[in-house]
């Protein structure tokens, strides 16, 4: 399934000027949205809004080591992708797709 013009924007803005996009995890198959230059900051994007889906990105972010995890969601889904993300153990972002809102897990 191809990812939809709003989704790549996010990927983009979110990796930055040199940053990369689709970071393949290590020892796995699965892949990061986005990741900065230095690795410092690791974004996934999920717009699906399924409890399901945000599980799985939130799953994505824990098995990365970078200090800063940003799970970025429309502003409806934000409740059930703070959730999912206490649900998984993971500490970090969540914030909305156009950056104006955001919480910490």
């Amino acid at each position: 399934m191809s990812k939809s013009q709003s989704h790549k924007r996010a990927q983009s803005k979110a990796a930055g000027k040199k940053g990369s996009t689709e970071v393949k995890l290590r020892r796995s198959a699965k892949r990061l949205d986005a990741i900065t230059k230095s690795g410092k900051k690791a974004t996934e994007v999920e717009r699906s809004g399924s409890v399901s889906g945000l599980k799985k990105a939130a799953q994505r972010l824990k098995m990365r080591r970078s200090k800063q995890k940003v799970l970025q969601v429309p502003q409806k889904d934000m409740p059930k992708a703070v959730q999912a993300m206490k649900d998984k153990g993971v500490k970090g972002t969540v914030k909305n797709m156009s950056g104006t809102k955001r919480r910490s897990v």
